[in-house]
Formats: structure tokens, C-alpha cells, sequence
């Protein structure tokens, strides 16, 4: 069995930042349904709100739109989310092996899948950082079940609506822990695995 997960973050590993920094991964047994629902939402009573951007962010999504794709999500049978929460205490020496760190703990998440695709949001551009991220991420996933294939791609998020969700649902973790606003995480409530480090 094939399953593909994505991942996107909240916040930042700056000193002066926030308060909390969030990795989020979203996983469903079929990844095309996150594809579907990013077309509705186009297609449907969003489309002038969505008329001149290629990809849908949550910091810049009407109130409306974000609980729309939420409460979709949610009634997805299958959708998973696991997101590490991370209360920052001081700043990071190397912020690229601090963020592998923290998304390494993803890497125990109940995926019943003999090949993994993790689709991680592109934010790094050196290849050098790829190549490290994602040696130590293969190797921390295969940790979890060692039997495992394993692929990793740093994707652009307009190119893959899952990022988008992604993006949507771990706005709405940050926003509960950075800005004590549950409004919108209470609506997946049900669906997320949280893990405090």
C-alpha cells in the first residue's frame, strides 16, 4: 500500500519571532481527495476570492474560505494529522538542522503504508540542505518502520493541493497555541495527534 503525506510549518525559529513554531503533516488514504476539495473550493461559492491567486495560504484567506476547507477536511473518514508543537526558549545556533530535528519527530506517525511520499514544503533552495534534510528524515521514518520505502520532495505548494491543506491546517494549530484562538482548531480537533517538545 502507497500513501503520500504532506508538511508545512507555523511560525519561525528566530529569536525575535514566535512563540511557538509548528510542523504539521496531513495524510489520507487517498491524497486525490485534497485535490478535490481545493477545486471546489475554486469552482464553487470561493471563486472570485480565489480568482487571482494560484495557491490558497491561510494567512491570507478570508475567515470563511479557511473554516470551509477545515470542516471539509474533517469529514474526510481517513484524514490524519500529527502535529510537533515547539515552544521556542532561545534561539537557534542552525536553524536547517534544528527544523530536520523537529520534523524528525513526525516520523512516528501511524501511516500503514509499504511506501511513503512525503511531499514537504519548499523552503530551502540549497541542494546541500536537501541532500542533509533528507538522509536524516529517510532515516528517521525507516527508524519507525524499518521495512519502508521512503521518497522525499521538496514541492512548490501551488503545485499540490495537499501542501495547501497542509498549510490551512497547521495555521490552525498555530493559531491555538501562538494566539490562544481555538476557533478554527476545534474543527479538526478530532482528526490531529499532537506531540509538545
Amino acid at each position: 500500500m502507497e500513501r503520500e503525506a504532506f508538511i508545512d510549518e507555523s511560525g519561525d525559529l528566530g529569536e525575535r519571532g514566535s512563540r511557538y513554531f509548528i510542523i504539521t503533516a496531513i495524510w489520507a488514504d487517498d491524497s486525490n481527495i485534497f485535490d478535490r476539495l481545493i477545486k471546489h473550493a475554486r469552482r464553487g461559492k470561493f471563486r472570485k476570492e480565489l480568482r487571482t491567486t494560484k495557491e490558497i495560504k491561510a494567512a491570507h484567506s478570508s475567515k470563511e474560505l479557511i473554516s470551509y476547507l477545515l470542516k471539509k477536511f474533517s469529514n474526510i473518514r481517513t484524514a490524519h494529522v500529527r502535529a510537533v508543537v515547539l515552544k521556542k526558549r532561545g534561539a537557534f545556533g542552525d536553524t536547517e538542522r534544528a527544523y530536520a530535528t523537529i520534523c524528525g519527530n513526525l516520523a512516528p506517525m501511524s501511516i500503514d503504508a509499504s511506501k511513503l511520499t512525503l511531499h514537504i514544503d519548499r523552503l530551502k533552495s540549497k541542494q546541500r540542505f536537501i541532500d542533509d534534510f533528507n538522509r536524516y528524515i529517510g532515516g528517521k521514518f525507516k527508524e519507525a518502520r524499518w521495512f519502508r520505502n521512503v521518497e522525499i520532495f521538496h514541492s512548490w505548494s501551488h503545485a499540490w493541493p495537499g501542501l495547501q491543506i497542509a498549510d490551512v491546517v497547521s495555521w490552525a494549530v498555530f493559531q491555538k497555541f501562538e494566539h490562544g484562538n481555538e476557533e478554527f482548531f476545534k474543527l479538526i480537533e478530532e482528526k490531529i495527534d499532537i506531540l509538545r517538545i
